[in-house]
């Protein structure tokens, strides 16, 4: 059923199809799937709508005049051949292509709290998609990491949501970070503009030319998935971490090291910032411990309040 939307590198005639999906990932998806159209249904999808703009107005008809309207509205010419008020009614023609460009690398399999920044990556792309597919909005995804993992063509039906939020959680844990490389491969495909959302930890901040090239392109969004523990290391030590993406295994220890580890995150965030706002991208922070709703609720406000001055 999904042939059509999806491309991924081509397998050899005799490789056997995908398994069945374990049950504790249909769970996952299920759990995924209640709790965002829930948010949806709650006022997602109206928040949604005010902040992402389609392509203009069109004109739809004319019709009586009625107590509230604005006086800007009225259609003089009609006005004056019926000898009665009447006004002119517009429909928004949005005709809007949504693309989520999700981060899936080794680094996404790790939370130090109470979930992992690919399951968190995976309720963000269903929400986001759902509120899309609510306002009769085409949504695509891509997977990437080093590369382009995957490219689902856009769509608006519900069961291709659902595809992208497995297919997110599905891929396997592993593969290096360079959204350089994976934003470029993004793009190559990407030909219609959208409003992108590249959703990623971007502990990898290499990604000067895509960045730029996605911003010029499309109406780009950047969502940061962020964990405490990624920028600040315990203080205590010694403790023992493997690296998700190359397998190492380290032994750290000490306020010293701590302290360098910030530093040197910290760094790497302010030229990501610095790009970010010299390119005009909006960028918004979803953490690991805290609620991301209220987060996403002021984004969508912030650009709706833009988008109306």
């Amino acid at each position: 059923m999904f042939g059509l939307l999806a491309r991924r590198r081509k397998r050899p005639p005799d490789t056997p199809s995908r398994p069945p999906l374990p049950a504790d990932l249909l769970r996952k998806v299920r759990r995924i799937e209640i709790s965002t159209r829930h948010l949806v249904d709650q006022g997602v999808a109206g928040d949604y709508h005010s902040a992402f703009k389609g392509r203009g107005v069109e004109f739809a008809e004319v019709r009586p005049y009625a107590p509230g309207d604005e006086i800007r509205a009225i259609d003089w010419n009609v006005t004056a051949r019926m000898g009665t008020l009447f006004v002119k009614r517009f429909v928004e023609e949005r005709d809007l292509t949504v693309f989520l460009c999700v981060d899936v690398s080794g680094s996404l399999g790790y939370g130090s709290r109470t979930i992992l920044k690919r399951e968190l990556a995976a309720e963000l792309t269903a929400l986001l998609a759902f509120a899309a597919v609510r306002n009769q909005d085409r949504v695509g995804a891509a997977l990437i990491s080093d590369r382009l993992e995957l490219f689902l063509r856009p769509d608006r039906r519900r069961t291709h949501v659902l595809r992208i939020v497995r297919e997110v959680l599905m891929q396997p844990a592993g593969g290096h970070t360079d959204l350089e490389h994976g934003l470029w491969a993004t793009l190559k495909t990407l030909k219609q503009r959208s409003v992108l959302f590249l959703i990623s930890d971007f502990l990898d901040v290499r990604l000067s030319s895509s960045l730029k090239s996605a911003a010029a392109r499309h109406d780009l969004i950047a969502i940061e998935l962020f964990d405490p523990r990624d920028h600040q290391p315990p203080v205590t030590g010694p403790v023992v971490l493997r690296d998700a993406e190359t397998g190492r295994v380290a032994t750290l220890g000490g306020r010293r090291l701590a302290r360098e580890v910030a530093r040197h995150r910290g760094r790497e965030r302010q030229e990501l910032m610095r790009l970010i706002r010299q390119l005009g991208v909006d960028h918004l922070q979803i953490r690991t411990d805290r609620p991301y709703l209220s987060t996403l609720i002021n984004f969508f406000e912030r650009r709706r309040k833009r988008l109306t001055r």
